[in-house]
C-alpha cells in the first residue's frame, strides 16, 4: 500500500504528540501553529481516526495517537542514526551549552583533551544560567546547575560533588576549626544549592555573621579567595585546578562535615540520543566521571 501520508504531516505529528502542544511543535519545525495544525487534520481525515485532542492550553493523543507515535518514533529514530552514520563521515559538529562555572572551571580546560582524542570533531560552547529549550535544535546537549527542566528530555546525573571550604595558604594557618571560620571574611556564591548556613548547621555551629563578599558565579568566588579575599565555600571539582596549584586549600579537611551532593547533569531531548555528536561526547563525558549512560547512550 502506498503512504496516503506526506512525511512533513508525520513530523508534525511526532514533535505536537511529543510536545503535547502544536504550538511548541511549530516553533520546534519552524511552522505556524495553523500549520501543524492543518496538516495533522488532512492526516487525521485520510487515516480515518482522531490522534488528538485538547485539554487545557495543549493537546494529548488520543489511544491512536499513543499507538501511532510508538512507531513514528522508532522510525525517527532509526533515520536520525542514518543521517548520523553518514554525518560522521565528514567533520563533526558538538553544540553544546553548559552553567557557567563548570563550563569555565571543568569543561574547558578539558577541550583539547577531547579535541585531541577525537580530531574530526568541532566544539561550539555557549555559557549560561538559563536551560537550553532546545526547541530551535540549537544544541546536542546541556550541562546544566539545578534540577533539570524540560518535557521529553533524558537527565544524566553528573559525579557527586564535595562543597568545603577553601581559601589561600596563608589564610588556611590561621584556621584549625570550624569555629574559626566564624571570624574570617566568608565569601558567598549567590547562585549555590549549598549555601554557609547549610555549612554552619552541619557542623553544630551558629549561623554566621552577614557575609563579607557575594558573587553570582562559583568560578568568581573561586577566584576570590585564591586571590585571598576570603574562605570559599565551594565544589572540589570546580575548584580542581587550584587545589591542584597550590593557589587553594581546604583548612578543615578531616577536621568538619563536608556536604556531598550532586548539582549537575548531562541533558539532552530523548529523539536526539542516536546523534553521533552526542553520544560521542557523552561516553568522554562517562570516562572523565566514572558515570553509567543510559543503554540508549553507551
Amino acid at each position: 500500500m502506498s503512504l496516503r501520508v506526506p512525511l512533513s504531516a508525520v513530523r508534525s505529528f511526532e514533535a505536537a504528540a511529543r510536545r503535547r502542544s502544536f504550538k511548541d511543535a511549530a516553533a520546534e519545525l519552524n511552522l505556524t501553529a495553523s500549520a501543524v495544525s492543518h496538516a495533522i487534520r488532512k492526516m487525521e481525515a485520510s487515516l480515518g481516526v482522531t490522534l488528538f485532542e485538547r485539554q487545557g492550553q495543549g493537546v494529548v493523543p488520543t489511544a491512536a495517537g499513543e499507538a501511532l507515535l510508538e512507531h513514528v518514533s522508532r522510525a525517527f529514530d532509526e533515520l536520525h542514526r542514518g543521517l548520523d552514520l553518514v554525518a560522521a563521515r565528514g567533520p563533526q559538529l558538538l553544540r553544546l551549552h553548559c552553567a557557567p562555572s563548570l563550563a569555565a572551571q571543568w569543561l574547558t580546560p578539558r577541550l583539547a583533551r577531547f579535541l585531541a582524542a577525537h580530531p574530526g570533531f568541532e566544539v561550539r560552547l555557549a555559557a549560561g544560567m538559563d536551560y537550553a529549550r532546545f526547541v530551535s535544535d540549537e544544541f546536542d546537549a546541556d550541562l546544566v546547575y539545578g534540577p533539570p527542566r524540560g518535557e521529553g528530555l533524558v537527565a544524566v546525573p553528573l559525579c557527586a560533588e564535595t562543597v568545603m571550604p577553601l581559601c589561600d595558604p596563608e589564610r588556611a594557618a590561621r584556621i584549625r576549626r570550624p569555629e574559626d571560620l566564624l571570624d574570617q571574611v566568608l565569601i558567598q556564591s549567590d547562585n549555590k544549592q549549598v549555601r554557609w548556613p547549610l555549612w554552619f548547621a552541619r557542623n553544630g555551629l551558629p549561623s554566621p555573621r552577614p557575609l563579607g563578599v557575594r558573587f553570582d558565579r562559583s568560578f568568581l568566588a573561586i577566584a576570590a579567595a585564591a586571590d585571598g579575599l576570603g574562605v570559599a565555600l565551594e565544589s572540589t571539582l570546580l575548584a580542581e585546578r587550584e587545589i591542584a596549584s597550590g593557589r587553594l586549600v581546604a583548612p578543615l579537611r578531616g577536621l568538619a562535615q563536608d556536604i556531598t551532593y550532586v548539582g549537575h547533569h548531562l541533558v539532552y531531548p530523548a529523539t536526539t540520543r542516536r546523534r553521533a555528536p552526542l553520544r560521542v561526547f557523552a561516553r568522554w563525558l562517562a570516562q572523565e566521571m566514572n558515570l553509567v549512560l543510559p543503554e540508549d547512550l553507551a
